[in-house]
């Protein structure tokens, strides 16, 4: 009886069911057999934790790969529907069960393969959105039934304070309960790894994105004023084909620089475009963490392409104008006020945090204020930088010296 019930609480949470039988099982607590409740419980965290938690992981498991940008139903380089259009081709009307199911059924709505062709754009925009939003959904289910996991060992605890006396057996049936908490810790790392996995399905997209932005990405070509403005840029009809991120910027550069959008400005609103559908429908916890995942590949990206960058002052006052703008970027789309800080989203995006330290770095005025930077920097435990890096960094300031940069920071890197 008991496995029936737990079996089944589950199962109707997920698919619309009649009440569940919840006054029986309290009926059956207040018996007080101990033993019998004991035994119920072991199976439900067995359920819960083994079978359960193995098809939500594997449905989730299954959304990520539905949800790869250009091969699924997520725009990629090429945008959306071609590739909607493709996929809907290849698995609708083939049975599929599940996820894959719901996909299918949502990029072909039921047709057969010669009316997808005839349909609208709005149409594939529309029925690609139910796809999406059934594929997020099986994120979701992981952290649902981590709640409602957590409820019910609340519930039963304290049905068994109001209905049991003390003693060995009642304590014995507290454990049983209390395995419940097991369970709750396994379905939040399981959510944890779909997410984990999904950003990893996401980051070449994100790459593409990045490379595009600062000129790293051939094949496409765009005026070289729309690029941070052409005194940016190494030619006035360069591309970005031909054309590389440089904060190597004078007077002139650096006022034409704050007038333009800016590449970070263009980056932005194409994540956006990427990660817009998804956040509509993931719980607000799911949508931080993919957010967090996202910035963390764009940063690390980032950094490579600084480094490839000279620097004048005015150019590190630039990159600390495009780190900011990056930052907020991120605070205005996070739903966690713990995240709407500068210190608590490095904290979370390291990847960010080193970028944000580069910054610091880069702007100093003089070359002695650098170890004053690194020395209060790390009493604060935000500083992630080794000597091999300032160094390095220090090296691209058009204005220091590469020996006394080298002579300042002779120390042991602890």
């Amino acid at each position: 009886f008991f496995f029936f019930f737990f079996f089944f609480f589950f199962f109707f949470f997920f698919f619309p069911p009649p009440p569940p039988p919840r006054r029986s099982t309290l009926r059956a607590f207040a018996t007080g057999h101990t033993g019998t409740a004991s035994a119920a419980a072991n199976v439900c965290v067995d359920v819960l934790g083994r079978v359960l938690l193995e098809v939500l992981a594997r449905r989730a498991e299954l959304g990520a790969s539905l949800l790869r940008p250009g091969e699924g139903l997520l725009a990629g380089q090429s945008g959306l529907g071609h590739a909607a259009l493709s996929f809907a081709k290849s698995t609708a009307g083939k049975g599929f069960r599940g996820v894959q199911g719901a996909a299918a059924r949502a990029g072909a709505g039921g047709k057969v393969l010669g009316e997808i062709n005839d349909e609208t754009e709005e149409q594939m925009r529309m029925r690609t959105s139910i796809g999406v939003a059934r594929a997020a959904a099986n994120f979701n289910d992981l952290e649902v039934v981590a709640e409602y996991t957590k409820r019910l060992e609340g519930n039963f605890l304290k049905e068994i304070d109001a209905g049991y006396p003390r003693g060995h057996d009642t304590e014995q049936l507290r454990m049983c309960i209390k395995g419940l908490g097991g369970v709750v810790e396994s379905f939040s790392n399981a959510s944890e790894r779909a997410i984990e996995r999904l950003v990893s399905t996401m980051l070449p997209r994100v790459r593409q994105i990045v490379n595009e932005a600062v000129g790293n990405e051939g094949g496409s070509a765009i005026p070289a004023a729309s690029f941070m403005g052409s005194p940016v840029l190494s030619g006035a009809t360069s591309t970005v084909s031909s054309t590389r991120l440089d904060y190597d910027l004078d007077d002139r550069a650096f006022e034409l620089a704050q007038l333009s959008e800016g590449y970070v400005g263009r980056m932005c609103s194409s994540l956006d475009e990427l990660i817009e559908p998804l956040g509509a429908h993931f719980l607000p916890k799911l949508s931080d963490a993919l957010l967090i995942g996202i910035l963390g590949g764009v940063s690390t990206r980032l950094e490579a392409a600084i480094r490839k960058s000279k620097f004048t002052p005015l150019g590190a006052i630039s990159l600390d104008s495009d780190v900011r703008y990056l930052m907020n970027f991120a605070k205005d789309r996070l739903d966690s006020p713990e995240l709407k800080s500068n210190v608590t989203l490095c904290k979370a995006c390291l990847p960010l945090a080193r970028l944000n330290q580069i910054s610091l770095l880069l702007n100093v005025d003089d070359l002695e204020d650098v170890l004053d930077l690194i020395s209060v920097s790390k009493r604060k435990g935000n500083w992630d930088l080794k000597l091999d890096d300032a160094k390095t960094l220090l090296s691209l300031r058009v204005d220091f010296e590469g020996s006394k940069v080298n002579d300042l920071l002779q120390m042991d890197d602890e």
